[in-house]
């Protein structure tokens, strides 16, 4: 089986580390190139990162790598790579640019910013829901005028504890929804250390998560149409994100009413019988069941179960029914894994199974 060989792009922060990690003795990907800004290149990558968030230490093969300038290294990165992971903390006029860059020197991007989630030519794929949105890569290509090079993206890491869990029961015909997800600190890169203002307190805001939450579902339910992905106009979501003192993992509170009520027992039916491409093709990060409930008046909560299935899981509790919408349940995804670079590296072994590297 072929083995690609892969940059990162961003490497220093923090869902950069968790990229380490993960591509860590890949059975197909292997880690070549490491890029941040013009203040780490030239480093060891041990000493580029200024602070290692992670429980792991640096895999060996990354501590002497040398970082090289995302910029100013872009053509040797791009000519030496298959293609590349970005996560980088730029403005989203830069990162756009960058990836746009990368990817007309015939680099493919897979992407876990936000910059070019709104680009109609580009994929928003949960590997699970929306496999067929790749399709859109050959138009792409068209309007960047490239051969090899594209750009795919993962969705917000929000939307991987509600959406996986609101999608099998579309067959029911979903009117509405309205979710409150609580955040972790690690989703805006912190750590407790780094965010002292976040013990004993709730903050009841992060800036563009609420649009992001309503909006982006409806892409990744649209459909394709003259070389574009056009948005679904249905259901509608209505949003409020928290940040609350939680390392790891997003938890949501849904709320959903139906044009045809399901049973209590046909949800969890549909929950418990979902499988996406990931699991039918056997690829290395997908979890062997997507879907976990759990029938404990409890659960599911960050701390015990953001580690399902190695945190590639998502996981739903509390299903009832409600005074106000048909029903309610709470999800959880880990939102470093399932929700950033987790998402990213499924993304990514699903474009190489299907050959869009090649």
């Amino acid at each position: 089986m072929k083995k690609y060989n892969v940059g990162i792009i961003g490497a220093t922060g923090m869902v950069g580390q968790r990229f380490m990690l993960l591509l860590d003795n890949h059975p197909r990907f292997n880690v070549t190139h490491l890029a941040a800004s013009s203040s780490s290149a030239g480093k060891r990558y041990c000493e580029a990162v200024k602070k290692w968030h992670m429980n792991e230490p640096i895999p060996d093969k990354f501590t002497n790598m040398q970082v090289l300038d995302a910029r100013a290294d872009m053509e040797k990165i791009a000519a030496e790579t298959d293609f590349c992971f970005c996560a980088v903390n730029m403005n989203k006029d830069e990162i756009k640019e960058l990836e746009y860059a990368y990817a007309k020197l015939e680099c493919p991007i897979v992407s876990n910013n936000s910059a070019h989630r709104g680009t109609d030519d580009v994929p928003m794929v949960i590997p699970e829901i929306n496999p067929e949105h790749l399709e859109v890569i050959p138009a792409q290509r068209e309007r960047l005028n490239t051969k090899r090079g594209f750009i795919a993206v993962k969705s917000n890491c929000s939307l991987q504890s509600y959406v996986p869990l609101l999608h099998p029961l579309k067959k029911f015909g979903i009117k509405c929804a309205a979710v409150t997800t609580y955040q972790a600190i690690s989703g805006a890169g912190k750590t407790f250390e780094t965010m002292p203002e976040i013990y004993d307190n709730v903050i009841p805001y992060i800036g563009g998560e609420e649009e992001k939450s309503e909006i982006e579902p409806l892409k990744i339910w649209g459909e394709l149409k003259d070389g574009k992905i056009v948005p679904a106009t249905s259901p509608k979501i209505t949003a409020q994100c928290l940040r609350v003192p939680v390392s790891d993992g997003h938890t949501a509170a849904c709320f959903v009413s139906f044009e045809n009520k399901p049973t209590k027992e046909e949800i969890i039916k549909a929950w418990d019988e979902f499988e996406g491409e990931p699991q039918k093709f056997f690829l290395p990060s997908a979890p062997k069941k997507f879907i976990h409930y759990s029938e404990e008046a409890d659960r599911p909560q960050p701390a015990l179960d953001r580690n399902t299935e190695l945190g590639m899981a998502v996981c739903a509790g509390r299903l009832r029914e409600d005074s106000v919408f048909d029903y309610k349940f709470i999800g959880l995804s880990h939102n470093t894994l399932r929700g950033a670079a987790g998402g990213a590296v499924l993304l990514a072994e699903l474009l190489a199974y299907k050959g869009y590297f090649d």
